[in-house]
């Protein structure tokens, strides 16, 4: 929790797991794929990501908060189910936002706030206004997509993707899989 906002649950995991699969599946094409995930949180989003992508692929995991890590390592080992031991996974305590500035992705997937604002700290604002989305834009490759989850639609966070350069999807999806609240993905596509 942050006050009244809940940024985890171990009930509700099915729009973080349908960001990773979403994602997963338009890029699946590739080989030796590179995925960056911002935010580790209860590893939803990572072991569908591992579950979606090939054998040969990387997953780079940004985990701000050193604290998250070593609740996944410790207390929560058994949600976890071995994911940070795969050898495909690189798990950083970093900001995932000097991650985006420093590499290539074929993919970027978010899931550090309640949705395209800073929520969590008000420095991740960077990660969705127009110079984050260029910086974004630029780390992604050719057809690379840049994923966004939120709790809440946001319709001047879709038309800033549009402006810097993405293909956008808005997808509904329900937090515990047929069931609970409709969160939104963007899966934004780099066109240009």
């Amino acid at each position: 929790m942050l006050g009244s906002n809940e940024l985890m649950n171990s009930r509700l995991s099915g729009s973080e797991e349908a960001l990773a699969r979403l994602a997963g599946a338009k890029i699946a094409d590739r080989s030796r794929l590179t995925m960056l995930i911002g935010g580790l949180g209860m590893g939803f989003t990572l072991r569908a990501a591992l579950s979606a992508l090939s054998r040969d692929a990387r997953l780079v995991v940004a985990e701000l908060v050193p604290a998250v890590v070593a609740w996944a390592r410790g207390p929560m080992t058994e949600l976890f189910a071995g994911s940070l031991d795969d050898p495909r996974v690189e798990i950083l305590e970093a900001d995932v936002a000097d991650l985006i500035v420093g590499d290539t992705f074929d993919a970027i997937l978010l899931d550090v706030d309640n949705g395209p604002d800073g929520l969590s700290r008000s420095a991740n604002d960077r990660l969705y206004d127009e110079a984050g989305l260029a910086a974004a834009h630029a780390a992604l490759t050719q057809g690379g997509v840049f994923a966004v989850w939120s709790a809440h639609p946001d319709r001047a966070f879709g038309a800033r993707l549009r402006r810097s350069g993405f293909a956008v999807e808005e997808v509904a999806v329900r937090a515990r899989g047929k069931r609970g609240a409709r969160h939104v993905i963007w899966l934004a596509t780099r066109i240009r």
